[in-house]
């Protein structure tokens, strides 16, 4: 499995357009939304400046886009070449071609987050304790983990040729629904009532709960441990099914 994962990263680091979007493109966004931001002026109802509330939304993008698009389309076309069903001829187990999928799409997804925060600092001044730029690191990249179990089973569920669509579709509607690219007050209420639903508006309320020196809330918490098991147990089920098909 150790071989697989390193394969996986070789290929993943390889890939200089997997790279941008995952990479360069949530910093990129973090300035063209932030930039010209005044560094006082603060989101409404969270007492957060509009740069340190961006850097959040950001970095937490960055880190869907890695381990969602990085996984789905691969695994999808890995099925359709037959690759996944050579693996499954070797002594490799069925749980360690997901976990090196997963390990390389997380691996990818920390520099994503790194960037946006250095980004932030050194152009838009935002500071923070030492703590909470660790506690920002870690439940970011953590939580992503949410979203790597959906990536791996979009990537079991469509077909080579559907597979960028559906993700596309997902990964558009998780970002801008669930507050990622503006603030969900902007919101109209029944709009702000959906988003706060979803896995992607739980997952940046951690990382803004860190930045206002507050405990994660309960409710986020349980939003993305119930995701968490829905979507590992959907990649799961239809890992099964598509080992009973081959």
């Amino acid at each position: 499995m150790n071989s697989l994962i390193k394969l996986e990263l070789a290929r993943a680091l390889r890939n200089k357009k997997f790279l941008f979007f995952s990479v360069i493109y949530p910093a990129a966004l973090f300035l063209l939304i932030a930039g010209g931001a005044d560094s006082h002026t603060k989101v409404d109802g969270t007492g957060l400046t509009v740069p340190t509330y961006m850097m959040v939304s950001m970095a937490s993008f960055g880190a869907l886009t890695a381990v969602l698009m990085g996984n789905s389309e691969r695994i999808a076309k890995e099925r359709e070449s037959g690759w996944v069903r050579q693996l499954r001829l070797t002594a490799l187990p069925g749980r360690g071609y997901v976990l090196a999928k997963t390990a390389s799409a997380a691996v990818v997804s920390l520099p994503s987050i790194v960037v946006v925060f250095v980004v932030a600092a050194a152009v838009k001044d935002v500071r923070l304790d030492a703590w909470q730029w660790l506690a920002l690191t870690g439940s970011i990249w953590a939580g992503s983990l949410v979203f790597a179990a959906l990536g791996v089973a979009i990537g079991y569920l469509a077909t080579g040729d559907a597979v960028r669509p559906i993700t596309m579709i997902t990964y558009f509607g998780l970002s801008m629904l669930g507050g990622l690219w503006m603030p969900t007050t902007t919101f109209p209420q029944w709009l702000q009532d959906i988003a706060k639903w979803l896995p992607t508006h739980a997952y940046a309320a951690l990382g803004r709960a860190i930045e206002q020196s507050q405990a994660p809330h309960a409710t986020d918490l349980v939003n993305l441990a119930v995701y968490f098991v829905l979507f590992a147990g959907g990649a799961a089920w239809l890992y099964r099914k598509d080992t009973l098909k081959a």
